[in-house]
């Protein structure tokens, strides 16, 4: 047998990259450049500023569904969620139930729970800060958070975006319930439709492959075709479905012509011959 010449410790083979130790980030992760800390907080002070203008719109849209002023400025310091909160004051305006109203707007908040489960272990935030940081935990700073290529820098982005998207949104919202007055016909505004429309130019940059597009369009179309039949906030959960639905269809369609050759006399022959090209390449390492 040939002799084995090992590598120094520390050393690598060109265009490989070193392996990354047990437990620790893998190369892909090391791959990744560092983003500056400025450049974080700038992309967190945009999306901060953008959204949080927007509650605005819904310190009116609520003042003129009936909210008093109190309520109004309660419902974002305390609920902070745009979506659950347009969802409330629609279905209230719409001379919906209120228990039926906050139920819907209860369940439409309910995503915020699967976005904490991924950016607790991403931040890794202390015990005590926790509590206090799930209230921060929405749609914009869970945009922000999840793309940034380290922990520190998730952790600067969650912190501007929540604590510039908070004061702003909670200030917007009294500035436009002391307004409404000044307005006249809310509905006449459509400022209903800013928040979505935020989040809507937030998205859709996120969406990259045929796969999420499709799920985008699906549950869009999901969404306007049950509106005008079921109460306000229901079609916005049942577009969930388009997820589950695609990626069943797709599976399906990745399994089919793996499954049909599989079964055939050929395929068992190709995966013999691959078995006996992998002891030959195991064979020439050893020589």
């Amino acid at each position: 047998m040939a002799e084995q010449t090992a590598l120094p410790e520390g050393a690598g083979i060109p265009g490989v990259p070193p392996a990354g130790p047990p437990g620790g980030p893998g190369p892909a992760a090391e791959d990744r450049p560092d983003k500056p800390d400025a450049a974080v907080v700038r992309d967190a002070l945009g999306v901060g500023v953008a959204v949080g203008l927007s509650g605005f719109a819904f310190g009116v849209t609520s003042a003129g569904s009936g909210l008093s002023l109190l309520q109004t400025c309660v419902l974002s310091l305390l609920v902070f969620t745009g979506a659950s909160q347009f969802a409330l004051v629609g279905a209230l305006a719409a001379g919906g139930n209120p228990y039926t109203a906050a139920a819907g707007a209860f369940f439409l908040g309910v995503r915020n729970a699967f976005y904490g489960l991924r950016l607790s272990q991403l931040l890794s935030l202390p015990r005590a800060v926790r509590p206090f940081a799930a209230h921060w935990v929405i749609d914009e700073t869970t945009a922000v958070t999840l793309p940034q290529p380290t922990r520190r820098a998730a952790r600067i982005g969650f912190t501007v975006t929540g604590l510039t998207l908070y004061v702003l949104w909670n200030l917007t919202t009294l500035v436009g319930a002391l307004g409404a007055e000044a307005l006249g016909d809310t509905d006449a505004w459509g400022l209903d439709a800013a928040s979505p429309a935020v989040f809507l130019a937030l998205l859709a940059p996120m969406l990259r492959s045929t796969v999420e597009r499709v799920t985008a369009a699906l549950a869009v179309l999901l969404a306007l075709t049950l509106l005008p039949v079921l109460p306000a906030g229901v079609p916005v959960l049942l577009s969930a479905l388009a997820a589950p639905a695609v990626l069943f269809l797709t599976g399906r369609t990745k399994r089919g012509p793996a499954d049909g050759d599989a079964g055939g006399p050929e395929g068992d022959g190709d995966s013999g011959n691959n078995e006996d090209a992998a002891e030959r390449q195991k064979g020439e390492r050893c020589t």
